[in-house]
């Protein structure tokens, strides 16, 4: 006979719902039970039934903070996780508060949920800690890097190769596009390796001008140049016995290039102005936003640095590509809007999830929460489209398209002219695709746009716009 992981009280007012979490508990293989109001629940943990509770907090009658309160005086010990609406997050943050081991949004995620069950019970018994999956520890935050980056395939890879290469000292390169969270999983390796006690040292190569680059990175002695006021430690000498991360290290120059290479071949250096050579022990990353094997082939990056550096590859799919990820992260950036503004926006409106789905993303996860948090201002109860600043799909496509087609027909006039007449055709195009988008609702498009509405119908009037009939595409702006 199969044995269970531990029995679990599943304590909630709707009993469709106490029903799929019962299948699903059970399939994982824990032992469910079920209690529809607060007084049952408090019975069944008085007689010392469930090994963890998961507990909803708006129930009629006693309310889950209520249950808590007193499930936790009769079973101190007891594990106790709430599960919330995305505008309970208050109360949830108060149950934390009051005891309860973690909490959960609704819609619950099934692995997070079945993952926070086992470490719940694990910790209860007393058993021996196991060193925490790699991917899974806690950041600062509370939040596992699956609850940070999603749910998707493409994050579970990753989490997976985080966990081979963590406990190593390969040097490994992320490489994703700017904003898909590079450095969240150098601080998830990090995290999960043998030097998580000492320091995680980040650096921007894109940031430091040529002629301070061996300052920067290796320190100088007091009067080795002009404003060298005192001696000054580098970020090599910051990150001993700890990791180095070197951030969009392709944005770093040729000359600079070839002093990080010998740097960390020898694993020692000298300090500008220095003269005895200082030893370092240290874990390499680097993160890149372009790929590094095509600037080696065009010239722009170091051979011999790319061969040294390449020991183990992570790539970051985009956001784009990684659907499943965009509602969780939608989810959670609402939950985090709505503490930090005091609202209680509740969620998304089904065409506003459509048109998150649908939309490219260019600036991936930093993109989408700024976006979200825009919204969650402008809302009062749930997302709707014209609260999402978001562009709308294959704009970048169309005008490199453009770009490519049109140039040629201005042939004999001047550089200046072309650009202006380019600029008005293609901003033509746009406003026609918006407000096709917007079923002609003028207001709607200047929302999207992030434009006011006189613009929009100063606009219209300019290029002679009709919104609706079939070869509008085909049309030029009036003259």
């Amino acid at each position: 006979m199969t044995q269970r992981l531990g029995r679990i009280l599943i304590v909630d007012d709707e009993e469709d719902l106490c029903q799929m979490m019962f299948l699903l508990l059970k399939r994982e293989g824990f032992d469910p039970i079920v209690a529809l109001d607060g007084e049952t629940a408090l019975e069944m943990i008085g007689r010392g039934m469930p090994d963890a509770v998961l507990l909803d907090v708006k129930m009629p009658g006693l309310d889950g903070l209520e249950v808590l309160r007193r499930a936790k005086n009769l079973e101190p010990n007891l594990p106790v996780l709430i599960m919330t609406a995305y505008g309970g997050v208050h109360s949830a943050v108060e149950a934390i508060k009051q005891g309860a081991y973690d909490y959960l949004t609704k819609p619950v995620n099934n692995h997070m949920l079945s993952e926070k069950l086992r470490q719940a019970i694990a910790n209860r018994s007393g058993a021996p800690k196991r060193a925490k999956p790699p991917g899974r520890s806690r950041d600062s935050d509370g939040l596992r890097l699956d609850e940070i980056m999603g749910p998707s395939d493409a994050i579970d890879k990753i989490m997976s190769e985080i966990g081979l290469v963590a406990p190593s000292d390969f040097t490994v390169i992320v490489q994703g596009e700017t904003g898909t969270g590079k450095e969240l999983v150098a601080r998830a390796i990090h995290q999960a390796s043998l030097r998580a006690k000492a320091p995680l040292v980040p650096v921007d190569c894109g940031a430091i001008p040529e002629t301070l680059f061996e300052s920067e990175l290796f320190g100088h002695e007091k009067g080795s140049f002009t404003g060298a006021v005192n001696r000054r430690p580098g970020k090599f000498e910051l990150a001993q016995c700890g990791t180095l991360l070197l951030d969009e290290i392709s944005n770093m120059p040729l000359s600079c290039q070839i002093k990080l290479l010998r740097a960390i071949q020898e694993r020692s250096f000298f300090r500008v102005g220095g003269r005895d050579p200082i030893d370092v022990d240290f874990r390499l990353i680097v993160a890149s936003n372009q790929d590094l094997m095509s600037r080696v082939s065009q010239g722009l990056f170091s051979r011999d640095l790319f061969y040294r550096l390449s020991e183990f590859t992570i790539v970051i799919p985009p956001l784009r590509e990684r659907k499943e990820d965009i509602i969780h992260l939608s989810n959670r950036f609402l939950q985090t809007a709505n503490l930090e503004l005091k609202k209680k926006v509740t969620g998304f409106s089904e065409s506003a999830v459509q048109l998150l789905l649908e939309s490219q993303w260019p600036g991936n996860v930093r993109q989408l929460r700024s976006s979200v948090r825009r919204a969650v201002l402008q809302a009062s109860d749930r997302v709707q489209p014209e609260h999402l600043s978001v562009e709308p799909p294959h704009w970048e496509t169309d005008t490199a398209t453009f770009a490519r087609s049109e140039v040629g027909s201005f042939d004999g006039l001047p550089l200046k002219e072309i650009v202006r007449r380019n600029t008005m055709e293609l901003e033509r195009r746009v406003l026609v695709r918006v407000l096709r988008k917007a079923r002609g609702n003028k207001a709607e498009a200047a929302r999207l746009l992030q434009v006011d509405y006189k613009t929009i119908l100063v606009k219209i009037k300019q290029y002679g716009i009709t919104i609706f009939p079939e070869d509008e595409d085909e049309r030029k702006g009036a003259k």
